[in-house]
């Protein structure tokens, strides 16, 4: 979105130094600039102010600091991180009636992904990148918002209690989804119920006039329809919901079909995406897109051609014949689960493998979890290689403590084509480098 720097000062509350210019966009990473960005030197582990040089150098028009004035257009801020939350919010003044709001414990990047897709047929979208979803990257997601776009769809995550509630107050959705609640991020929130409670803030701070989709196959998530003056209309996949599917088949290699079946008339859909559980979050991304004005026929559309962020159930052959299903953006019990069904589920004749890593926040139950997820495998049928989690309790654990070692030892499995591997970690766990090394060249 295009701003002058004076607009950006008077928005920010900043102070202008040098000359008055345009702006379109801006970024929080020096080495992510493009031409005619702002620069926001955040101040975390890395005092972001370091890298305005560089920044300029790359060619920002800009930037905010809260510090000493270096060459180029300035503008003096108090705080940069509060400043750009101000920016968003001059940001979401010119996006009108249609930003979407999307949450939950599991599924809300794909989700977003899938509706961004089914609302770019009938109106000039934009969406949040992977899962910037937190106090930067909502902000940044309305500021990024290219000029003319009618539809905005900003993910929203949260780690505790009232963090959703904020981003809400920058964002001001008018459509809120909601997923599905788990046991994610328990050491900050406490409990489940209280994650419930942390996601609930997204249909609460709707208006009247909006519209709550909400998933009918989670009691939590439905529940949040007391929480909200809006509108509610809700999805599922059990026979329940307004929006829900009939007759799901699943592909050789995942993709499911399906039924939709909606208040505004019905339409076959078929995911180019990967997985069962990607059924729930198609109908919660066509229950928005229609209730804002999309037809069937155009989210269908949408949908077909849809692709999900990276490290999210990305099937593919390795080189040596093998399939490998790269999941390793994320993981708590819930997604781990829907993840070693959809391997058990694929056509493959040989061995089935999961290479898993620690599922992160999950509060106290954390040795429990994984014991269990592991059983949870094995009952599939599917052959455990864990990668840093002795909670998992495998055997031979201790030759698998980094995920260089656990290539080695899938390296001696001598895997072919009829055999598939399924990559699945919380994120810290850098899983990303097991995928990175099953796939260079032999």
């Amino acid at each position: 979105m295009r701003f002058s720097t004076s607009e950006v000062a008077a928005a920010t509350g900043g102070e202008l130094f040098g000359r008055d210019t345009e702006i379109d966009g801006a970024t929080i990473d020096s080495r992510r600039i493009v031409p005619g960005q702002l620069f926001v030197p955040i101040v975390a582990e890395r005092d972001g102010h370091e890298f305005i040089s560089a920044a300029i150098r790359a060619g920002a028009d800009a930037y905010l600091t809260s510090g000493p004035i270096e060459a180029g257009t300035a503008i003096r801020v108090t705080d940069t991180a509060a400043a750009l939350t101000a920016l968003g919010s001059r940001a979401r003044d010119e996006l009108g009636p249609r930003v979407v709001g999307v949450t939950g414990s599991v599924g809300k990047t794909s989700l977003k992904d899938l509706l961004a897709a089914a609302a770019a047929t009938t109106w000039p979208t934009t969406a949040s990148a992977g899962s910037f979803n937190n106090e930067l990257g909502v902000p940044l997601t309305l500021v990024n918002a290219p000029d003319g776009t009618t539809c905005t769809i900003v993910e929203m995550g949260a780690r505790g209690r009232g963090h959703i509630a904020a981003l809400c107050e920058t964002a001001r959705p008018t459509v809120a989804v909601v997923t599905v609640v788990a046991g994610v991020h328990l050491e900050a929130f406490g409990s489940i119920d209280d994650v419930a409670a942390g996601k609930a803030e997204l249909p609460a701070s709707l208006p009247a006039d909006g519209t709550a989709v909400l998933n009918a196959d989670d009691e939590r998530v439905a529940a949040m329809a007391s929480a909200t003056r809006a509108t509610v209309l809700t999805f599922g996949t059990e026979g329940r919901g307004e929006v829900r599917a009939s007759r799901i088949v699943l592909d050789g290699d995942l993709r499911p079909s399906f039924d939709l079946h909606s208040p505004w008339g019905h339409a076959t859909i078929r995911l180019a995406v990967a997985g069962r559980h990607q059924v729930t979050n198609a109908l919660g991304a066509a229950a928005a897109a229609m209730a804002m004005g999309a037809t069937p026929e155009a989210v269908a559309e949408g949908l077909a051609g849809a692709r999900l962020s990276a490290m999210r159930m990305d099937l593919r052959t390795a080189p040596p014949g093998f399939r490998v299903l790269d999941d390793s953006y994320n993981a708590n019990p819930t997604s781990m689960r829907a993840a070693i069904d959809a391997l058990a589920g694929l056509e493959a004749s040989g061995r089935r493998i999961a290479v898993l890593g620690t599922m992160h926040e999950i509060g106290a139950g954390h040795e429990a979890a994984h014991r269990e997820i592991a059983r949870y495998a094995a009952a599939a049928g599917i052959a455990v290689v864990s990668v840093a989690e002795p909670a998992y309790e495998v055997a031979g654990e201790d030759a698998t403590d980094t995920p260089a070692v656990a290539v080695e030892r899938l390296g001696s499995l001598a895997l072919g084509p009829d055999d598939v591997v399924l990559v699945k970690a919380s994120r810290a766990a850098g899983l990303e480098a097991v995928v990175a090394a099953l796939h260079a060249p032999s």
